[in-house]
C-alpha cells in the first residue's frame, strides 16, 4: 500500500508539471486573451496590456523553470493561485463554488445507474436467453453506445418541444431566481428539479455498461466449480446467489465502481452547457476558452487527485475482498 500511495503522488505530480508546461505551449496567453478582450471594449491597447499584466498573479518575463517553481511551491503549501476571468479570488473558492453542483446532479445519476445497473444485469444473468433478457440487453447495449448529451437532446425535443410535457426553459440554471441556498425543502427541492434532466441522462445512458457488465461477470461466475459443488451440498439458492455468485461477480466490477465515482468530479460539459447548469464541467470549459491558467491548473489537479485516489481506493478495497491479492503480492516478494 505504501508503495501505490508513492506512485499516486508520481502521478499526481507528473499530471501538474504536464498541465503546467502544455498551457504555456499554446498560442497566446492570458495576457493577450485579457488585453484583447479590453481592446474589443474600448480600451487603448497599451493601457489594455497594463491592466492585463496587472491582473495575472506571475511574471511572464520570467524564465519558464522558475515560474513552474514558484507554481509548484505554491501547490505545495495549499495556494492555487488567483483567478483571472471574472471577479478575482481564490482558485480554490471558485472550484468551491462549482463542483458541489456537478457533484450532486452528476454523483446521483451516475449512484442510481450502478446500483440498477448491477441488480438489472445480474437478474438478467440468472434470466438467459428468456424473454426478459432478450428484450432488456439490446436496449442496455443501444443505451451504453448513445452519449449522454445526445440522449439529452432527444429527451429535450421530444418530452419538451413535442410533446410539452415538461417546461424546459424553466429548468435551466441550477436555481430559479426566487430561491436561496439553504438547508430547506424548498431549496433542495428546487436544486432537484433543476437537475432531474441532468440526472436523468446520466443515469439512463451509464446504466447500460453496468447492466451489460454485470450480466456477463454473473454469468461467468455461475459456471464456475465451486457455484456447482455448493449445489450439490444442497445450500440453499439464496445463500448461493449472495455468498457464492454475487460477491464474486463483484470482484472484478469494484475497480470499475471506484473509477466512475472519481470521475465525477469532471462533470459533463456539453450537459451542462445545454442546460446552463453551472457545474465544474462548464466552468472548466469558459477557464480552457478564456485561457484562465490557474483555474485549469486548479481544477486538473482536483480531477487527478479524485481519480489517482479512487485507483489507490481499488487496491485497498480488492486486497480485502480478494485474499488471492494479499498472497499474490506476498508469493511475489
Amino acid at each position: 500500500m505504501l508503495k501505490r500511495f508513492i506512485h499516486s503522488l508520481v502521478t499526481i505530480f507528473l499530471v501538474i508539471t504536464g498541465v503546467f508546461f502544455l498551457l504555456r505551449a499554446m498560442p497566446k496567453g492570458p495576457i493577450d486573451t485579457m488585453a484583447a478582450t479590453l481592446i474589443a471594449q474600448g480600451t487603448p491597447s497599451d493601457r489594455a496590456y497594463n491592466i492585463a499584466r496587472a491582473r495575472v498573479n506571475f511574471d511572464p518575463d520570467q524564465p519558464l523553470l522558475v515560474q513552474y517553481w514558484d507554481y509548484l511551491t505554491s501547490v505545495f503549501k495549499g495556494d492555487f493561485g488567483t483567478t483571472l476571468t471574472g471577479t478575482p479570488e481564490p482558485v480554490l473558492d471558485r472550484i468551491m463554488e462549482y463542483l458541489p453542483w456537478t457533484l450532486f446532479s452528476v454523483g446521483v445519476g451516475v449512484t442510481v445507474a450502478i446500483v440498477a445497473g448491477l441488480f438489472i444485469g445480474m437478474i438478467l444473468a440468472y434470466k438467459r436467453n428468456g424473454i426478459v433478457d432478450q428484450i432488456v440487453t439490446p436496449i442496455a447495449g443501444i443505451m451504453a453506445a448513445v452519449p449522454n448529451y445526445l440522449f439529452l437532446a432527444i429527451i429535450i425535443l421530444v418530452g419538451s418541444v413535442s410533446l410539452g410535457l415538461f417546461d424546459y426553459a424553466s429548468m435551466q440554471g441550477r436555481l430559479s431566481l426566487y430561491v436561496e441556498p439553504g438547508f430547506n425543502l424548498t431549496f433542495f427541492g428546487d436544486a432537484l428539479y433543476h437537475a432531474m434532466l441532468p440526472i436523468i441522462a446520466y443515469a439512463i445512458t451509464v446504466a447500460g455498461g453496468w447492466i451489460l457488465t454485470m450480466k456477463s461477470t454473473t454469468a461467468e461466475v455461475m459456471g464456475e466449480e465451486y457455484v456447482t459443488v455448493a449445489r450439490a451440498r444442497g445450500l440453499k439458492e439464496g445463500r448461493i446467489r449472495t455468498m457464492y455468485v454475487g460477491r464474486n461477480a463483484l470482484l472484478p466490477v469494484v475497480p470499475q465502481i471506484a473509477l466512475a465515482l472519481g470521475t465525477v468530479v469532471g462533470g459533463a460539459i456539453v450537459v451542462e452547457q445545454l442546460m446552463q447548469y453551472r457545474g465544474s464541467g462548464q466552468m472548466f470549459y469558459e477557464a480552457i476558452r478564456s485561457k484562465d491558467y490557474p483555474v485549469v491548473q486548479g481544477f486538473t489537479i482536483f480531477l487527478t487527485a479524485s481519480v489517482v485516489f479512487a485507483n489507490f481506493l481499488v487496491d485497498v478495497l480488492n486486497s480485502r475482498l480478494d485474499p488471492r491479492i494479499r498472497l499474490g503480492d506476498k508469493e511475489s516478494k
